[in-house]
């Protein structure tokens, strides 16, 4: 192996990590934290999922998910609801304040992404976004 500074999962950890510190400094002064934004922007794109879909959609496990989600749920941004469905599903749903607070990051959040990809053609971006994901797929590979 090569130096650190060019080893994949160090700089993707790099990366990630610089972003998450100071994203997360910035909105705990609204009550919030990166992984409560994760359950509030997957929420925002689909309200009602179940607490399996989220940990997924999130990349949070669900013991850690129902956690988040009680403290949450004690601030009021979110509630768990019945499938009326399925009543053995439980559905998460976002409240008024958590949309109020959805509402408030959101800028916050496109401000990190439009600094984070400074410099870089919109072509290149999208090229990055393609292969994160694929990166992120060939990972399964770990877990068969």
């Amino acid at each position: 192996m090569g130096p650190l500074d060019s080893y994949l999962p160090y700089l993707l950890n790099r990366a990630g990590a610089r972003i998450a510190t100071a994203f997360g400094e910035e909105v705990r002064p609204l009550g919030a934290s990166l992984q409560m934004w994760r359950v509030l922007a997957a929420l925002r794109e689909r309200d009602g999922r179940r607490m399996g879909d989220l940990s997924f959609t999130t990349s949070i496990e669900v013991s850690t998910l129902t956690r988040l989600v009680d403290q949450m749920e004690k601030k009021g941004l979110v509630d768990r609801r019945d499938d009326p469905a399925d009543a053995r599903v439980v559905l998460l749903h976002v409240t008024a304040d958590g949309k109020r607070l959805t509402r408030r990051i959101v800028p916050i959040a496109e401000r990190y992404e439009k600094v984070a990809l400074k410099g870089f053609a919109p072509v290149e971006a999208q090229v990055l976004r393609a292969a994160l994901r694929r990166l992120y797929a060939n990972m399964d590979e770990l877990y068969d």
